[in-house]
């Protein structure tokens, strides 16, 4: 594997979460362009995610083998239903300035990847106390490939955790929330193809910031050394 490196550093941060939900038993949609909304149309910096829901059908259902538990909770978190074919939902990013946020993995091994994410929170966030951290792990497969005629991020595993950002900060000038676990890659995955993204929300389900990592080949991360 040519990746070395992957990880959030030097990525612009996303203005907007696109949510692209798909039902496990329209194979159909899977194969046609998406009917996004206009505040929803990919940009440049659009974090762009594809949860593919399971349904009744369990593996009897076209796209049961890329469906996910998680499409469900991330359906409930929003509240919103699960769609009879495809669903968009466009959120925007606030980048709050007293937020950091870096997302990276390594290498998978033995199926599963190691993977983390970590938040610098500055004192102005003290209001804002309990914050939801969502690390995802995705399978990013190009336009034309596997049958889709958009690129995809097709969402593989899920972390939810909880920071009690109020709690932590109490006479601290910078607090660092930070979370590492082994990621399972579900069958059928290819581990070329995957990396993570990330976003904070508060309490009121607010986007505060994200994060995507990108894979560097070997030569680009000894490059970045010696820059530093």
């Amino acid at each position: 594997q040519a990746q070395s490196f992957c990880a959030s550093e030097g990525q612009a941060t996303p203005t907007v979460l696109v949510e692209r939900f798909m039902n496990a038993d329209c194979e159909a949609c899977w194969g046609t362009l998406p009917p996004e909304i206009p505040a929803a149309l990919p940009t440049p910096q659009a974090l762009v995610l594809d949860w593919i829901v399971p349904n009744a059908q369990g593996d009897e259902a076209p796209l049961s083998a890329a469906a996910s538990r998680e499409a469900l909770e991330r359906l409930q978190v929003l509240g919103i239903p699960a769609p009879q074919h495809t669903r968009t939902q466009s959120t925007p990013v606030s980048a709050s300035p007293a937020l950091t946020l870096r997302v990276g993995h390594g290498v998978a091994v033995g199926g599963y990847l190691g993977a983390s994410i970590e938040l610098k929170v500055q004192p102005t966030l003290k209001a804002w106390g309990s914050l939801s951290a969502w690390l995802v792990l995705v399978e990013t497969i190009a336009a034309g490939e596997e049958g889709t005629p958009v690129s995809r991020n097709l969402v593989r595993n899920a972390l939810v955790t909880n920071w009690d950002v109020l709690e932590q900060l109490s006479n601290k000038e910078q607090l660092t929330l930070r979370e590492m676990r082994p990621l399972s890659l579900p069958a059928g995955t290819n581990p070329e193809r995957v990396r993570v993204v990330g976003w904070v929300q508060d309490a009121r389900g607010q986007f505060l910031t994200a994060a995507q990592s990108v894979c560097l080949p070997p030569e680009a991360v000894q490059d970045a050394k010696i820059t530093r």
